[in-house]
């Protein structure tokens, strides 16, 4: 669910009616990223059947281990932070989302690796694979198929999913992530029924229709996401552990997708430090000499970049999942009060906020309409979402 303050959008350099222009929209998506961020409820689905046909029991042969890495970079290292989300406070272990070559020097027999790439051919993933061979530790590869990853894992007679790439990795958040949970399902780690992913992927797939290229934006979240984020400098809280993934998740997609600089994190870390952005340059500062009796939808120059404030709240509370009550009312009280702060400073505020029963489903809630919403302010600045310059500029640098 979603919700925008009223007032004037900012415009900047920005072409409203495309949006609702089918053509235009094809023109500058060639590589057809919207529909690779559609077919999320698809990713979860098949992703869980190649699951189910690889040979993941062979790692709870030797029981509960000591800690969980889930190694990789960008998207594939994301995978691992909703795993530690997902499984909760209660979670028996800890678990590791790591982003660096090789693995922690303490990692051991008595752990588990879960080497995560897109690509199937990481740097990250692939020395943690080999340093988890060499050490003894239990592992887990997925990626793409016919990839030196999977050659890996075969050589060490460790499980391998396959997960097809169909687009670039920041698409494919769902198709990575479904395998990571239902490693650490057999390894009895996490509680993720077989209805919770058919709920969640029901719930991809009705976000996908709301946010399709033919609804309008004014009937549509994403659009209507896009249009209040333009020309701003956006800053994206989560009042939960989990809407803080999602917070982070939508920072990714915003900086690849529609090259925004972001300023993303938890809220409870946000109120004691961060919060104070409200106050400066780019918000209430940058207000200074407004006429404090104006009326602040009228009285918006739109030729001044802003702050725009997304919060993304979780007030649900998945079953038995430990999370204290208190402690979670205290967050979303802390999330209104920084909504009124904000707008006390004519920093205008968009609320995200999850739906759903299990966490899986929540988060899910919370990440579709912003990837979609990356996307579309992307293609309002004419510019191609799939195509990043300086990103392949630093990996042919890199390349021996």
């Amino acid at each position: 669910m979603i919700d925008g303050t009223a007032g004037v959008r900012g415009h900047r350099e920005v072409d409203e009616a495309l949006l609702d222009n089918r053509a235009a929209l094809e023109a500058f998506d060639p590589g057809q990223m919207l529909r690779h961020t559609a077919s999320a409820g698809a990713q979860v689905r098949e992703s869980a059947a190649l699951a189910a046909e690889a040979n993941l029991t062979s790692i709870a042969d030797e029981g509960r281990p000591r800690a969980v890495v889930v190694a990789g970079q960008g998207t594939a290292a994301r995978t691992g932070d909703i795993l530690a989300t997902v499984a909760g406070p209660r979670c028996p272990v800890p678990v590791l989302a790591h982003r660096s070559p090789g693995i922690p020097g303490w990692v051991g027999a008595a752990d588990v690796v879960i080497a995560v790439s897109a690509s199937g051919r990481s740097p990250e993933a692939l020395s943690a694979a080999e340093a988890a061979a060499r050490r003894g530790a239990r592992l887990v590869a997925i990626g793409r198929p016919d990839s030196e990853l999977q050659s890996v894992a075969e050589g060490a007679r460790a499980p391998f999913i396959p997960v097809p790439r169909r687009g670039p990795a920041r698409s494919g958040l769902w198709g990575l992530t479904i395998p990571v949970l239902l490693a650490a399902r057999t390894l009895g780690l996490v509680k993720v029924t077989e209805a919770d992913i058919a709920e969640t992927a029901a719930r991809l797939d009705a976000d996908a229709e709301r946010c399709r290229p033919a609804a309008e934006s004014f009937v549509n979240p994403a659009k209507s996401l896009a249009l209040d984020l333009a020309g701003s400098i956006p800053i994206v809280w989560g009042s939960s552990s989990l809407a803080t993934v999602a917070a982070r998740r939508f920072a990714d997609t915003l900086s690849a997708n529609a090259r925004y600089p972001v300023v993303a994190g938890a809220l409870a870390e946000a109120a004691r430090g961060r919060v104070g952005l409200l106050d400066g340059v780019y918000g209430a500062l940058g207000e200074a000499d407004r006429d404090i009796f104006a009326d602040r939808s009228d009285d918006v120059d739109d030729s001044k970049t802003r702050l725009r404030l997304v919060l993304l709240r979780d007030g649900g509370l998945a079953e038995d999942d430990g999370t204290e009550p208190e402690p979670l009312a205290v967050e979303e009280r802390r999330a209104e009060v920084v909504q009124e702060i904000a707008e006390r400073r004519g920093v205008r505020v968009s609320v995200l906020t999850a739906e759903g029963g299990s966490p899986l489903e929540r988060l899910a809630s919370l990440v579709a309409v912003p990837d979609f919403a990356s996307l579309y302010l992307a293609m309002a600045h004419g510019l191609d979402p799939m195509a990043v310059p300086a990103v392949s500029e630093v990996k042919e640098a890199l390349t021996p």
